[in-house]
């Protein structure tokens, strides 16, 4: 009898016993309750690391539960493989962005393997192949189609260096610094007018928020968050006639919650990023 455990020997072993059966692919199955278990896509960066291994140990562990509880469980596994950073790396190691790409995709997975994740290979997806992103485009014609995307110009964070624009969560404060900075390569972000798109989020807002109210198990702090994100609110536009009227520009239109308090105001106040501003 063996006196020590070669891990490495024994999750091979069993590994390749996996891979042989199919355990984990997923066959059609009317007669059993389903369960769908996905965890946030990677960005093939190069190499797994240990924020990696906790999010997808905890995902693996829900799938295995469900399957012993006789879940038919879908546990896929893909590639968030499109963006700037791929863009970047591949101008600095003189690659082509694609091969930089798939490249990393290759060893992320081969150490994802080795892991013994429960996921179904066979459904692996990679954002940067245009059998996946083709059906990104095709939702967004239909958006289009249908009124829910649309162009405006709008204020946005921009980063010089990246030349890119930046979510509100991907600058930085930094002492020193107004405005913040650039996640990704620390240059003060500044605020620049580009004409965007945008998508009507807010017809679907009050069914957003009757899903966050069936999330029951969800902690307070995270709902609340969501609602924050969603930010419907019921109020009313009241136009408030200028002083001095011209032909653009004859009243100043606000929203409130409370029409009820406006025979107390005073005064009013504009946004530096208003376009009111200009005019």
């Amino acid at each position: 009898m063996a006196q020590t455990y070669d891990h490495q020997v024994v999750e091979a072993k069993w590994q390749a016993h996996w891979e042989q059966t199919g355990l984990f692919q997923v066959k059609e199955d009317a007669t059993t309750p389903k369960y769908y278990c996905l965890e946030m896509f990677p960005y093939p960066s190069g190499r797994i690391h240990m924020g990696h291994v906790r999010v997808y140990a905890i995902g693996d562990v829900i799938a295995r539960y469900k399957t012993m509880r006789g879940f038919h469980v879908l546990h896929p596994m893909g590639w968030d493989a499109f963006g700037l950073p791929a863009e970047n790396a591949a101008i600095e190691k003189g690659v082509h962005p694609n091969a930089w790409t798939q490249e990393n995709v290759a060893y992320m997975k081969k150490q994802l393997r080795r892991m013994g994740l429960s996921y179904d290979w066979d459904r692996e997806v990679n954002t940067s192949q245009p059998d996946y992103y083709r059906w990104n485009q095709w939702i967004f014609l239909k958006m289009v189609e249908r009124g829910l995307a649309y162009r405006k110009r709008s204020a946005v964070n921009w980063c010089p260096s990246c030349e890119t624009v930046l979510a509100n969560e991907q600058v930085l404060a930094q002492e020193g610094k107004d405005g913040g900075v650039c996640w990704r390569c620390e240059s003060v972000v500044i605020q620049k007018e580009l004409e965007q798109w945008f998508f009507r989020i807010t017809q679907y807002a009050q069914e957003l928020l009757d899903g966050c109210d069936r999330l029951t198990s969800w902690p307070a702090r995270v709902l609340a968050m969501q609602r924050h994100w969603i930010g419907r609110s019921q109020g009313v536009g009241i136009d408030f006639p200028v002083a001095e009227p011209r032909d653009d520009l004859t009243a100043i239109r606000i929203f409130t919650t409370r029409p009820d308090t406006i025979y107390g105001a005073t005064f009013m106040s504009l946004a530096p990023e208003s376009p009111l501003v200009e005019q």
